[in-house]
């Protein structure tokens, strides 16, 4: 049996392609596995459990369809779907993971992550998460109408692109002595995680081991997949 990983699709209602590929690979590829990891930014943006859009109902469906099929399905949150909550999991039948969550595929212990802690030089963005994540904040929010919380997520978008171009890429990248922290924490050989949209895979030594950081790929205009193996084996693959 084979368990997948995703993350940075950044679904969005003017994006019908990337849908598409989407609701593809829970077809072609999901429907057929153990388990399906989302690691984040599912969503270009997601303002509440209560956006009952036609195009949130597709998502919520479709991953509903691969549920009912017997694929466990986790959903971590990411920097721009962080209010996905209750009411998203249970219509979809994801499980809601932590920050920081660990797993075992035959003898590997792997630790999952959004990624965006790990850039920890991006102060900026670090204070702004934060401040956003905060119990009081995301309560106020809630409590404007959808029409009020679309036209402020545009707003933070706007102001997100102009800080992509205006901070330089070493600093939006993670840094090595936080994976290699988060990793000594969890003590793990693997790290796999988002939001860089830098995929990769990095092989480094960790207090005398020999330790792998992957970077899932995002979805611009095709669809990516890390498929992991309980005998090891593991490939990526592409959807289009």
């Amino acid at each position: 049996m084979t368990t997948l990983f995703i993350a940075d699709l950044h679904l969005q209602e003017n994006r019908p392609d990337i849908a598409e590929l989407f609701f593809r690979f829970l077809r072609e590829h999901a429907a057929e596995a153990k388990a399906l990891y989302i690691l984040g930014d599912l969503f270009e943006a997601w303002i509440g459990d209560d956006d009952d859009s036609d195009f949130n109902r597709s998502v919520i469906q479709a991953l509903r369809r691969t549920h009912d099929k017997g694929v466990v399905l986790h959903f971590m949150p990411g920097n721009r779907d962080f209010l996905i909550s209750k009411k998203f999991c249970k219509e979809t039948g994801c499980h809601l993971l932590p920050d920081e969550h660990l797993i075992q595929i035959g003898d590997q212990r792997m630790l999952l992550m959004h990624g965006d802690t790990l850039c920890t030089r991006d102060l900026k963005y670090l204070k702004f998460r934060k401040r956003s994540r905060g119990f009081l904040m995301q309560t106020l929010f809630l409590l404007r109408s959808l029409e009020k919380r679309r036209a402020m997520v545009q707003k933070g978008r706007e102001r997100s692109r102009e800080h992509t171009a205006t901070t330089a890429m070493e600093i939006m990248d993670v840094t090595q002595e936080e994976v290699e922290r988060v990793m000594r924490k969890h003590q793990v050989s693997e790290l796999i995680h988002g939001h860089t949209h830098r995929p990769a895979e990095h092989h480094f030594l960790l207090d005398n081991r020999k330790v792998r950081r992957t970077v899932l790929a995002p979805w611009h205009e095709r669809g990516f997949a890390l498929v992991c193996r309980e005998n090891g084996e593991r490939e990526s693959i592409e959807i289009k």
